[in-house]
């Protein structure tokens, strides 16, 4: 794809300055700029997905500095179908945002919006560690905007909250970052996957240290069991249509485990082993198991979605965490479904909330406007994130449980009783908001606006979903071939032509 690579960095970086100095006062040019721009970003998306799969990895070089010394950006399977995903659902927000009016309760909603994908597309794919870094930092300072959109006192607080979290991830970040630069004096990934593996004694021991800290900016990011508490409070307050697209954000912690894991830190090289492995597939289980019970217990319909939110990050990491080309087919596939099925229950949560202010699961209230096709919606995102059939998360945890067959003991208990308390929680859930609902005879007919776009949205979710089950087949096997080449760095080594590089 040569220079196309770049483009889906440069695009929202162009589009969203533009947006702020030419059309802040005018919404029908921001919500047309930014709709034309989010388009057009998955139109490039599919287009580099195409390309990743008939081709070997390819780089762009940023100002044609050869690596490990200049700017890289690297595009395989893995980075082409996490840029094609994150386009595919912001497209689908950000059509629930202009239906639903959210981007005129704040300023400047589609150049922050714009400037969050320029991260997301960054970190997906950056062939530098250094430069991870940075785009995680661009991620932060427009999520933080987005989160705060619309203001209100609780929604500030939970935002200082969510700041203060990846503040300290970014600087963990920074020390794991130095140190493992002071052992190898490089930070291009594929650079590193070579000195890393043949580290003396001393040195290797130093770059474990280093590994042990990029899990735990992952594990802030991912929002692992024990760094996890700034999640539910921050997804709870969001903007509804915010959270639903910070359920691709989540994933970014889940990118970099499996992308600097494999290729830096693969386990079977002697300076790491499987310490890696050991301290994620214990975080991952009890992970999911919080979450579970979190949905259980939710006290609000926010809450639901985003302890739901931290179960599925959860059952994705038990996968990552096992480090075999099998289990990590089987993530990718749960990775697809979980981020539509998290950003489907937000969309959701926030359709009652715009016609409820009270989202309380422990009292039972009027029935709301359009509540059947509500009702569906919920219920679609329920079977899908309990991962009950015929839907595709049942198939996804089906292909976890049989990537694990060599603990299935622990893992599958876990796995089973977390899908039955997710069930429990959804149902209780379900129960109150709809079912028990009806027999509170309202005061007064409800009434609410059309808004098509807003339904329309979430229904593509649900239907997205659904084209997930019914092509499994297709869908896994080339996820089987992304996987083979995830464990198989050699290509993506040679595509940044480290042999012929000078200085």
């Amino acid at each position: 794809m040569g220079n196309w690579i770049i483009a889906p960095v440069v695009l929202p970086a162009l589009l969203a300055p533009l947006i702020v100095l030419a059309m802040r006062h005018d919404i029908v040019l921001q919500r047309t700029f930014g709709l034309a721009g989010t388009a057009g970003l998955l139109a490039l998306s599919v287009a580099l997905l195409q390309a990743a799969t008939v081709n070997p990895p390819e780089v762009y070089r940023l100002g044609n500095w050869p690596a490990p010394f200049g700017i890289v950006l690297v595009l395989d399977r893995l980075s082409a179908l996490m840029v094609a995903l994150t386009a595919a659902l912001a497209l689908v927000v950000q059509l629930y945002v202009v239906g639903t009016g959210w981007d005129t309760r704040g300023r400047h909603f589609h150049a922050l919006y714009l400037f969050q994908l320029m991260g997301l597309m960054g970190a997906f794919l950056t062939g530098d560690a250094f430069n991870l870094f940075v785009f995680f930092e661009v991620l932060l300072i427009a999520s933080y905007g987005l989160m705060i959109h619309g203001g209100g006192a609780a929604r500030l607080r939970a935002g200082v909250q969510y700041i203060a979290y990846n503040l300290v991830a970014s600087t963990l970040f920074l020390f794991a970052l130095a140190t493992i630069y002071g052992v190898t004096g490089t930070l291009n990934m594929a650079d590193l996957a070579q000195k890393v593996a043949v580290l003396p004694e001393g040195d290797a021991a130093l770059a474990r240290v280093g590994g042990v800290l990029l899990i735990l900016v992952f594990a802030i990011k991912g929002a692992l069991v024990p760094l996890h508490f700034w999640l539910p409070a921050t997804y709870d307050r969001a903007p509804g249509p915010v959270a639903a697209l910070f359920a691709i954000m989540t994933k970014v912690g889940a990118y970099a485990v499996i992308r600097v894991y494999t290729l830096i830190f693969p386990s079977d090289t002697p300076a790491t082993g499987a310490l890696f492995a050991d301290l994620l597939l214990p975080a991952a289980l009890v992970t999911l198991a919080l979450g579970a019970l979190g949905v259980l217990g939710a006290a609000s319909l926010g809450r639901l979605a985003a302890f739901a939110a931290v179960a599925s990050m959860g059952t994705l990491f038990t996968a990552v965490a096992l480090f075999t080309p099998q289990a990590t087919a089987a993530a990718l596939y749960y990775l697809i479904h979980s981020t539509l099925a998290t950003a489907l229950v937000f969309l959701v949560a926030d359709l009652v909330a715009d016609r409820r202010a009270d989202l309380s699961l422990r009292r039972v209230l009027p029935p709301v406007a359009q509540g059947g096709l509500i009702a569906a919606l919920f219920f679609g995102a329920a079977i899908a994130l309990a991962g009950m059939p015929p839907l595709s998360g049942f198939l996804g945890k089906l292909l976890i449980l049989e990537a694990a067959r060599a603990q299935a003991g622990l893992v599958w208990t876990v796995v089973l009783g977390a899908s039955v308390l997710l069930i429990l929680g959804f149902a209780r859930a379900g129960s109150t908001l709809f079912w028990k609902a009806h027999e509170i005879p309202p005061e007064e007919a409800q009434t609410h606006a059309p808004e098509p776009l807003s339904f329309v949205a979430p229904a593509t979710l649900l239907a997205a979903i659904a084209v997930l089950a019914v092509m499994a087949g297709p869908v896994t096997r080339w996820l089987e071939a992304t996987a083979a080449q995830i464990h198989e760095p050699a290509p993506y080594i040679r595509a940044n032509d480290l042999d012929g590089a000078t200085p």
